[in-house]
């Protein structure tokens, strides 16, 4: 008798849990809080020893994440829809695919379209406050439009924290380095307390907290002088494709630093909801649009390193804490969650799918069996190749393997290499500069010292194949045995033996493609190649460009330059 009823206890469980909820659901409204950073990837402490992880999660302590994750779910296998901060975004914001959302699926050169709905103005309909700080969705025209524009804004604490370590940097001679960063994260507290101070009495709010510190550019040596983060503990964990050269290790752990004082922030808007009494209920959902910046294979990229992202939701009574969920999610799934905990229609036109069921079971692992695979690509990112043409990429990814297909793999996909594709070649003399924008050489990786690194010494022995695999074209197709290849640096392809999957993993992603209206497959010539997707930008949107370097190229006008004009605070 009683082994019975230890057999029907987990279904009790979990029916019961299912019950209470979708009942508080309808009697309670939650709030919702997404802290959505920018090119932070997947690194927390969060994903120590999980399978398949970087040892690097090792050196780092994200303390707030992990409590979100230990107090309610951590996703093994979160991606993002294209490894680019707008499309991704446009992609979240509409729980569509980038290429549903009109000429939001490209960076430079988008423009949003109003026609299409957003979870946060859906909300707002719905009776929610909402409100941002920071980064919603940028760059494009115009500032952060899937979310209201500037009239959602709450920022009179100030931006600072959009530049952590070179704000805590300059502030150094005449404060410590705690009380630097002290400052920062009392602005976090302050923008945090402006919108809800705006907040109409026992109204819902919806709040997004977008901050790009872990966007380049970043102090150099930051991530040991503010973080005790030594780069030479990366030696021997860095990912197979880069050199394990202490300037890359350095820059890697200036990266990671960025990445703490996000785990940070988070904390700040955390200890908030606590003493407001509002924790238990609201949604917490902490995550980021892509993978790192300015390493090749990386951002702008549909490798695991570029679209690869760190996922936790607590949102007590609702979903059981301590799971480990390994159900493949693309984060566009996060605009129809956020309705369905509201208890708002999703919108005609939604394609993603709320992750309500997952959250709500009581089960770890994998939890519905269709979500085994997710689909990823790429239009254009900036303006990089002669005729602002795309690099068109899209990706499937499975637990097993990473299968590509390269639409024009004649084209450079880190951008036109400026002549550094003749390893004889002299580098301009500014690239010695290890903080010189490289925009004109190989334009879709961001500038710092990794790319200068890699360029300056493209021609040694040893970093030759692996300046070839970051920085040179590609086949147009393109597999990856990750059981076996966990660095995706052998293309397997063409190899005879995985034939019969390359062929499954082709059929596979064509068919997403063709059934969600990709361009690439049913169109001729598909609109990605024509004006305004490709080809010459409108003034308005060549201002925007400019905006978008100046503003990550600060100089002692920056802030009140940034303040006075949102279109450049990216």
């Amino acid at each position: 008798m009683f082994r019975q009823f230890d057999r029907l206890a987990p279904i009790s469980y979990s029916c019961g849990w299912l019950i209470r909820h979708n009942y508080r659901r309808i009697i309670l409204r939650p709030n919702i809080v997404f802290a959505f950073a920018d090119d932070w990837g997947r690194y927390a402490s969060a994903y120590r020893n999980q399978p398949g992880e970087s040892t690097i999660h090792e050196l780092i302590e994200t303390p707030n994440f992990d409590r979100i994750a230990n107090e309610g779910a951590l996703f093994l296998n979160a991606h993002v829809p294209a490894p680019s901060c707008t499309p991704c975004r446009s992609s979240v914001l509409s729980g569509r695919y980038f290429w549903q959302t009109g000429q939001g699926a490209i960076l430079f050169g988008a423009a949003w379209d109003e026609s299409i709905p957003t979870y946060p103005l859906v909300l707002e309909q719905a009776g929610y406050h909402i409100g941002y700080t920071y980064k919603v969705w940028s760059p494009g025209h115009y500032y952060n439009a899937p979310y209201g524009g500037d009239r959602a804004a709450y920022e009179s604490g100030g931006i600072r924290f959009d530049y952590f370590s070179e704000e805590v940097t300059s502030r150094l001679d005449t404060l410590s380095v705690a009380d630097a960063k002290q400052e920062l994260f009392d602005e976090v507290r302050a923008n945090f307390n402006s919108f809800l101070d705006a907040r109409p009495d026992d109204t819902p709010f919806c709040y997004w907290w977008g901050p790009t510190n872990t966007h380049r550019t970043w102090e150099r040596g930051s991530g040991k002088n503010l973080w005790g983060l030594e780069p030479d503990d990366l030696k021997g964990r860095m990912p197979a494709f880069l050199p394990d050269e202490h300037d890359i290790r350095e820059d890697f752990a200036d990266y990671l630093g960025e990445c703490l004082a996000f785990d940070t922030g988070l904390g700040v808007l955390i200890d908030r909801l606590e003493e407001i009494g509002e924790l238990d209920n609201t949604l917490i959902v902490v995550s980021g649009d892509h993978g790192i910046p300015g390493f090749p294979r990386a951002k702008c990229n549909v490798y695991d390193i570029g679209q690869e992202v760190a996922l936790a939701v607590r949102w007590h009574g609702h979903v059981a804490p301590g799971r480990v969920i390994n159900d493949f999610v693309n984060m566009m799934d996060i605009a129809p969650t956020f309705l369905d905990a509201a208890g708002v229609e999703q919108p005609e036109g939604m394609t993603a799918t709320s992750l309500m069921p997952l959250l709500e079971s009581a089960e770890s692992g994998r939890i519905q069996e269709n979500r085994d695979f997710v689909v990823t690509g790429r239009e254009r990112h900036v303006l990089s190749r002669a005729g602002a043409l795309p690099y068109p990429m899209r990706g499937i990814r499975t637990d097993d393997y990473l299968y590509i297909y390269n639409f024009e793999p004649d084209r450079w996909p880190a951008g036109d290499p400026g002549g550094m594709d003749d390893e004889n070649a002299e580098p301009p003399a500014l690239v010695a500069d290890y903080q010189t924008p490289t925009r004109t050489i190989y334009g879709d990786i961001d500038h710092g010292p990794t790319k200068t690194w890699m360029i300056v010494n493209r021609a040694r022995e040893d970093v030759r194949p692996l300046f070839q695999l970051g920085f040179g074209k590609r086949p147009q197709e393109e597999l990856y045995d990750l059981r076996k290849d966990p660095d995706y640096m052998q293309n397997v392809a063409y190899d005879g033996e995985y034939e019969q999957i390359r062929a499954d993993l082709n059929a596979r992603l064509m068919s997403v493609l063709t059934e969600q209206g990709d361009p690439r497959l049913t169109e001729s010539p598909p609109r990605f190649e024509l004006p305004p997707f490709a080809g010459p930008i409108s003034e308005d949107l060549q201002e925007a460009d400019a905006q978008y370097v100046a503003s990550r190229e600060r100089d002692a006008s920056w802030y009140a330059t940034v303040t006075s004009n949102r279109a450049k605070r990216i």
